[in-house]
């Protein structure tokens, strides 16, 4: 009888602290927020008798948006597929033999991220895992200037269609609301010019970092 009176004590404490915690098994939401991004990768330079064409990377970060929805599975532990619209880019510099410039470009990516975290505090997680990026548009005027000084017309066959990454960052949760800081890189190249120069070709190969600061509500 003694037994079967502390075990039941001890699952009423443990359905209080859950009611507490408020802590679901399955929650789905939406996310939102924005990108810090920039594209690191060799030098390129071309150049004849007549002129000399150089591109080089900027540290410079570009703003972009991004947005989604996300479903979490688990409490302690939990894994968090999402499907999230997202805009990342970057600058480079620009000289044209006589003066230097700034080129710009952004794309705009449909992401798949597939977190895995875990729950180190009653508010406090980390969480990391993979993610697939697919490019669904590009914008500014990088391409203006390949087309200009190079004489290409094939640039939009630079930026990839598809490229593979990793996320990994911090979230808080505060009742429904999530408060979440990743950083992003990129195992895959995001952009890829093929050049009629063999070495022009190996030196444009350019991968992608970003921050990202987001906010979530879970239904």
């Amino acid at each position: 009888m003694k037994t079967n009176v502390l075990l039941l004590a001890l699952l009423l404490v443990q359905g209080v602290s859950w009611a507490q915690d408020g802590t679901k098994f399955f929650s789905l939401g939406l996310r939102a927020g924005a990108n810090l991004s920039q594209v690191r990768g060799n030098d390129l330079s071309l150049g004849n008798n007549a002129n000399t064409w150089q591109l080089s990377d900027k540290s410079n970060r570009v703003w972009g948006a991004t947005g989604g929805i996300f479903m979490r599975i688990g409490r302690t532990f939990y894994v968090q597929p999402e499907i999230m619209f997202s805009q990342k880019g970057g600058q480079f510099s620009l000289y044209d033999g006589t003066a230097t410039t700034t080129k710009s470009f952004k794309m705009s990516n449909i992401d798949f991220p597939l977190m895995f975290g875990v729950k180190i505090a009653r508010f406090l997680r980390i969480n990391a895992g993979p993610v697939a990026a697919f490019n669904i548009g590009n914008s500014g005027n990088l391409e203006d200037a390949f087309n200009d000084y190079t004489n290409e017309d094939t640039f939009d066959d630079a930026f990839r269609r598809a490229s593979l990454g990793y996320q990994a960052g911090i979230g808080i949760d505060v009742g429904k609301l999530n408060f979440d800081l990743r950083y992003e890189g990129n195992l895959t190249d995001v952009v890829n010019l093929k050049l009629d120069n063999p070495q022009a070709q190996a030196q444009f190969e350019r991968k992608l970092n970003l921050l990202q600061a987001t906010i979530g509500f879970a239904f």
